[in-house]
């Protein structure tokens, strides 16, 4: 279990002070498949703009779930490469469910990209969205609406109007193949923020800040930091938290060199932009392998890949953040039971 109190202002990490970022080659290490493929990043992020306008992400959040002054949870994963077995998704989709986490975000290279993978998927959502509204709505036949268990003033919704609070950023796996069109046909957007609203203090709205970037390519691209300079996911002026994330890693991973596959100056937009987002949390994916480390203030948490054929035993795959009524962070993994069968 990891236990850490967020916010720069609040960790000491005096160790880190004598420690510099190692510089690397600004050089982009992209080979078709690894790193970039299909539809390039000015394309998607241009058309994820696009979604990202004319769509609002908060309306898969449901403030009916839990009771918002008792704080939230969320659930993290990555890397899951589904194939045509899906059940570490689904695992990590029923994770949450009995946790009762408000959200669960997924770092990128969810599936592989072939149709009948991506149909695996689908279908794995599906199911998932299905058992979340059974455990928390109730039919009623005779005006055809779904309303909230336990709720005597609930509104009643349509099934449409249900979302599934299913948010993930896209990785370079999911791009092979021109397999963008397969993700954002379900997923619409890889560049996008929300709020979550928390409460009032003193009377003024409280929040907590949500960014997903589009790292998929190894590199931001110039459309995506002119948007970012334009100030497009600053959202409100005042946040609690904000938590960002991220396919691939800022950093390597037990060190403080840069990943190979940002430009170096890239890296050092990120870092400067973090910071004036005053972010509490970055987290990552891409290179399997579990890190964490505290940079400027900022804790990065890079993941383990939760796909069953890069991990095959049970293990630590997923990460759990509570945020309590005071606003104390809690970070915990989270323990996947699910094993392949053996063929």
């Amino acid at each position: 279990m990891v236990k850490t109190i967020m916010k720069a202002k609040y960790i000491m990490i005096a160790a880190l002070a004598a420690v510099s970022v190692t510089q690397t080659s600004c050089e982009k290490v992209s080979p078709q498949g690894v790193l970039m493929a299909g539809t390039a990043v000015e394309d998607r992020v241009k058309m994820s703009y696009e979604y990202f306008q004319q769509n609002n992400f908060e309306d898969k959040l449901d403030y009916d779930l839990l009771d918002m002054e008792d704080g939230y949870s969320f659930l993290v994963g990555g890397d899951s490469h589904v194939t045509t077995d899906p059940g570490r998704m689904d695992e990590m989709f029923k994770i949450a469910l009995d946790n009762d986490d408000m959200l669960m975000i997924h770092l990128g290279d969810i599936a592989d990209t072939k149709v009948e993978y991506y149909n695996v998927l689908q279908n794995a959502i599906g199911r998932a969205h299905a058992h979340y509204i059974e455990k928390y709505y109730e039919y009623h036949e005779d005006d055809d609406l779904y309303y909230r268990k336990g709720k005597k003033d609930a509104i009643g919704r349509s099934l449409e109007d249900i979302k599934y609070p299913f948010f993930p950023v896209v990785g370079n796996h999911d791009l092979t193949h021109n397999g963008w069109a397969l993700w954002s046909n379900i997923f619409g957007s890889s560049f996008y923020s929300f709020d979550i609203y928390v409460g009032d203090i003193d009377g003024v709205p409280q929040f907590d800040h949500f960014i997903f970037l589009d790292t998929a390519s190894g590199t931001l691209g110039k459309k995506q930091v002119d948007l970012i300079e334009e100030g497009v996911l600053d959202g409100k002026d005042y946040y609690r938290y904000t938590f960002v994330f991220s396919h691939t890693n800022i950093f390597l991973p037990s060190s403080l060199q840069f990943a190979s596959t940002f430009p170096r100056e890239e890296a050092y937009f990120l870092l400067k932009q973090f910071d004036k987002w005053n972010a509490s949390i970055v987290f990552c994916g891409h290179v399997h392998k579990w890190d964490e480390q505290i940079f400027n203030g900022v804790y990065f948490i890079t993941l383990d890949s939760m796909s069953e054929r890069n991990s095959p035993n049970p293990g630590d795959y997923l990460v759990r953040v509570k945020l309590d009524k005071d606003g104390i962070v809690d970070i915990e993994k989270v323990h996947m039971d699910y094993v392949a069968p053996k063929k």
